[in-house]
């Protein structure tokens, strides 16, 4: 979809924006990670809310091991809106994916079992009774999470959610963007979310070169730890703020050991795997399967996949083969019944477009450590689901003969 100009700086139309969401939704709130972007975001929506004389809830999702420059943002923030703000500091045990550690490939944040282990204390403004939350059960992931709380705040009434994504960041978040989707009356900015819950991206045109422009020209308070990751030689397009151990999270890890490394101590024994994703997440090749991969020798793509797998706990074996059985299934009735193409016969390029499956794309999976195999196009399987999600897997398995329910890994 071609990009066209509206005829207006950013700035005035974020405003733009965020005016017209409070002039047609009764219920507001902001999701805030406490990065550059999200911050940005919540000043204006924040401001608007102050002027009308307005509360919105303010959302941050407290992973535990973040920088402490983080949580100083965070709570700065909720001290200087405190007049405009319901506050919804979330510090409670939520899953995420673990890129790090084949081991232990999801990581929960506040783990009640590693209570010693905490990289730090829950701050005194959060919520960590979960309890006080009515969708929350035990072992929720991050993605299930984010639209229940959205569903429970709205409470049954027309409800936005700003969010802080821009379209410069990745293709993902241009499509959410551009794609054809569900809007509040023919918004692009919006998209629905779950029942009458909108999110609302207000900033979702602006550059990098933007945010810190309005900071140098407001003064607004934001984030130092892009002083400090400036400082350690990073640039503007490479200064991120994600959850704590996925695969673009892992390639800046090295920051904690530069630039707090008291922290850094602490996620070392606190995660498995930290210290190898500092070590080689940045590094090309076959170690995380960045970029191009080699071959081992004596080996085939197929018998080094099957290899990956017989390596890996045989918890995390059966997930993955689960996932790649539904791969090869799937692939069987679109034109590869003999099974996926080993790799070195498919070109690379319609591999990387997705456009054909290979036994290749599965080993850079596998060296990923992409738990969920979004490398190959999966979502994550919801929690409350997943033991049905399994059952129905092994089924699958026999009847389609791939990956048998035994200790032979062989197809």
């Amino acid at each position: 979809m071609p990009k066209f100009a509206l005829g207006i700086d950013v700035l005035n139309a974020a405003q733009e924006r965020i005016e017209w969401t409070f002039d047609n939704f009764p219920r507001i709130y902001c999701s805030f990670s406490a990065g550059k972007d999200s911050g940005v975001m919540a000043h204006l929506v924040l401001s608007e809310a102050r002027k009308r004389g307005r509360k919105v809830g303010l959302f941050f999702l407290d992973w535990e091991a973040q920088f402490t420059h983080t949580i100083d943002f965070a709570r700065a923030m909720y001290t200087e809106y405190a007049d405009c703000i319901d506050p919804y500091w979330c510090a409670v045990p939520i899953k995420t994916w673990n890129a790090c550690s084949a081991h232990e490939p999801e990581w929960q944040a506040w783990a009640p079992e590693k209570r010693n282990l905490w990289v730090r204390e829950p701050d005194p403004l959060s919520i960590t009774d979960t309890s006080t939350l009515p969708f929350w059960y035990d072992g929720i992931m991050f993605e299930e999470f984010v639209p229940a709380f959205g569903k429970w705040y709205a409470n049954g009434e027309r409800t936005a959610a700003f969010v802080g994504i821009r379209a410069q960041e990745s293709l993902n978040r241009f499509r959410t963007l551009a794609r054809d989707k569900p809007t509040f009356e023919g918004r692009m900015f919006t998209t629905n979310v779950v029942d009458d819950v909108w999110n609302v991206y207000p900033i979702y045109d602006w550059q990098t070169e933007d945010i810190w422009t309005y900071h140098g020209k407001t003064g607004k308070n934001y984030n130092r730890l892009y002083d400090r990751m400036h400082q350690a030689g990073m640039t503007l397009h490479q200064m991120r703020i994600c959850e704590p151990f996925g695969e673009e999270s892992r390639k800046g890890m090295w920051l904690y050991q530069v630039i707090e490394p008291a922290v850094w101590a602490k996620l070392v024994l606190r995660a498995n795997g930290a210290n190898t994703g500092k070590l080689y997440a940045n590094t090309r090749g076959s170690m995380m399967g960045n970029h191009t991969i080699k071959l081992p020798p004596g080996h085939t793509w197929k018998s080094f996949a099957l290899s990956i797998l017989d390596s890996t706990p045989p918890k995390t074996r059966e997930h993955y083969k689960n996932k790649i059985a539904y791969y090869i299934q799937w692939y069987r009735v679109r034109g590869y019944p003999d099974g996926l193409p080993d790799g070195d016969e498919v070109p690379i390029k319609l591999e990387n477009a997705r456009k054909v499956p290979s036994w290749r794309r599965v080993c850079k999976t596998l060296l990923k450590n992409d738990y969920w195999c979004k490398y190959l196009d999966f979502s994550p399987t919801k929690t409350s689901a997943y033991s049905r999600y399994e059952a129905l897997m092994k089924k699958r398995r026999k009847a389609w003969g791939i990956f048998q329910y035994e200790e032979s890994v062989s197809v």
